[in-house]
């Protein structure tokens, strides 16, 4: 099966269970609450991991973008997309959850931001309070994870699958932030193919959505077209890589000890070693997404 014939096997998703429905209810019903929305996004994929609901959600409340992952992302490519948010005056900052690194950054921003509202409710003679804010993103961005790392314990339930955060809680940030902290949301169709395939590439939708044969086979081709130097030190091969990606795919269950009965390769098992070990950086630090070189993503607001 050629390249292009796995991609439009691929259905175009139309994914919204109840609790979907059920998160984007409960931001819409609490954003009056909030002085200030942080939209956190996957660093590879910045574009196919921005939910273009978000824009009409928030409507004209101060938004921030956080690129999260950022050890995981290629660091030139990160830099293009800040430059890129920066030239359309949407403040952003890239980040990585798990070290800390960037999230002084992005407490400076929520306060810069915040500070316009709550200046204003002093000057109406309201007692001064704490910066609100809403961390809005897909389920398996990370946003638990930054949530336990900015309040420095863990707060919020984290999980290695998407759809973990159910229920809203409000989180103490510091002395001046409070965070209010709701599900992710991913967006009822996914009308591109290419942005259903990154999600799944990263993990953020349910493996048990797309058919993960096809999805293993495409991002192998993917890194065999753009990233071969990279398949070649994860899985120690010296030589050329076989050009068809079946052949490929039988080397490296060869090289992992991936073996059935009678010596066949378990492609199953090869399937899940490449989805795991590229949601983990593996492979290194690669993005998926280039920003716009010149027309506005709708979805940020440009």
């Amino acid at each position: 099966m050629m390249e292009n014939d796995r991609k439009n096997d691929l259905p175009i998703i139309q994914w919204y269970p109840g609790h979907m429905k059920k998160a984007r209810e409960l931001v819409e019903a609490n954003l009056k609450l909030v002085d200030v929305v942080v939209e956190l996004l996957d660093a590879r994929i910045p574009a196919a991991s921005a939910n273009p609901m978000l824009r009409e959600i928030v409507a004209d409340k101060p938004r921030i973008v956080a690129l999260n992952k950022r050890d995981l992302a290629d660091e030139k490519m990160t830099k293009r997309w800040l430059d890129y948010f920066c030239a359309h005056e949407l403040p952003a900052v890239a980040l990585d959850s798990v070290t800390g690194k960037g999230t002084r950054e992005l407490l400076a921003l929520i306060e810069k931001a915040a500070r316009y509202r709550t200046e204003r409710l002093v000057a109406k003679g309201v007692a001064a309070r704490k910066a609100r804010v809403m961390i809005l993103g897909i389920p398996n961005v990370g946003k638990s994870s930054l949530i336990n790392r900015l309040a420095g314990a863990a707060k919020a339930k984290t999980a290695d699958k998407p759809g973990v955060t159910r229920a809203k809680q409000w989180i103490r940030i510091g002395a001046d932030v409070d965070l209010l902290d709701t599900p992710g949301i991913l967006w009822p169709k996914f009308e591109d193919r290419e942005v259903g395939l990154k999600l799944a590439f990263t993990g953020a939708v349910n493996d048990e959505i797309y058919d993960m044969e096809n999805v293993a086979h495409l991002l192998l081709m993917a890194l065999r077209r753009d990233h071969p130097e990279r398949l070649q030190e994860r899985f120690k091969c010296k030589d050329a890589l076989p050009e068809a990606t079946e052949e490929l795919m039988e080397m490296i269950g060869r090289k992992r000890g991936c073996l059935l009965k009678g010596g066949r390769i378990d492609l199953e098992k090869v399937q899940h070693i490449l989805l795991s070990e590229f949601r983990m950086g593996k492979f290194g630090k690669i993005s998926l997404d280039a920003p716009p070189l010149d027309v506005p993503n709708e979805a940020y607001g440009g």
